[in-house]
């Protein structure tokens, strides 16, 4: 396995003392770098640019994304995007920072479906954050789960739930709450609380970029497994896409 697409290292604004999460959902860090990859017949066309939010204005904002893929759904909706990678393992950008791409389903949240959030909690059901949401059309309010360890299974996502009370979870709200400048939370689903699949990890890198040959043996040994959780992926960036258009 590569070391690279193993590593998850903690965003810079984490004290040694806070108590980070310690969990996130397998596909919040999905193989969805890859989908960039897709022929262009087969991506959404770019929608017209987002006319902002009930709390902030879009164009105020810099949306922080883990993969290159969500960061360039991002960007064909004219958002400012930057790629933060795996657990923000780039670094926290400046500004008014949105978390922004696709997380896990807790239960109740179903592939597809958009959370507005207006809390981001650790583990432990703690407030590391909490807002009004930014009002996206179509989106349900919720309660995010910061973490930074993936989840493979439905026996762990329960657990997660019962302790935190979350809906969703992902591995960069977290250390974006705690950067102190977070505005906001808008995360796709794209797996739901049934979800089992390993290998996962060996698809993407700490950075966000695609591990090519992790991507060919995880389609290889999962098979019927892959394509689940790669259609998951791409319903919920067309979603995230939809979510956030004019």
């Amino acid at each position: 396995m590569d070391a690279d697409g193993l590593r998850v290292a903690n965003g810079p604004d984490r004290g040694p003392s806070e108590r980070a999460g310690r969990h996130a959902a397998a596909s919040s860090v999905a193989p969805i770098a890859w989908l960039s990859r897709l022929p262009a017949s087969l991506r959404r066309t770019r929608p017209s640019r987002p006319v902002g939010c009930a709390t902030e204005p879009f164009a105020t904002l810099t949306f922080a994304c883990a993969t290159t893929a969500e960061e360039r759904v991002a960007k064909r909706a004219g958002l400012n995007a930057v790629r933060v990678g795996l657990a923000v393992t780039n670094g926290v950008p400046e500004g008014r920072l949105v978390s922004f791409g696709v997380a896990g389903s807790l239960g109740g949240l179903q592939v597809g479906e958009v959370l507005d959030a207006t809390r981001v909690v650790d583990e432990t059901g703690a407030t590391l954050w909490e807002g009004p949401g930014l009002g996206v059309r179509g989106a349900r309010a919720g309660v995010l789960l910061g973490g930074n360890v993936l989840v493979h299974d439905a026996v762990e996502r329960d657990a997660l739930r019962a302790a935190s009370g979350a809906d969703a979870v992902d591995m960069e709200s977290g250390t974006l709450a705690r950067s102190g400048r977070l505005a906001g939370v808008v995360r796709a689903i794209s797996d739901d609380a049934s979800s089992s699949v390993e290998g996962l990890d060996w698809t993407i890198r700490a950075d966000g970029r695609t591990n090519v040959p992790g991507l060919l043996r995880w389609i290889a040994t999962q098979r019927g497994g892959a394509i689940r959780t790669i259609r998951g992926a791409l319903r919920a960036l067309k979603a995230l896409e939809q979510a956030v258009a004019a």
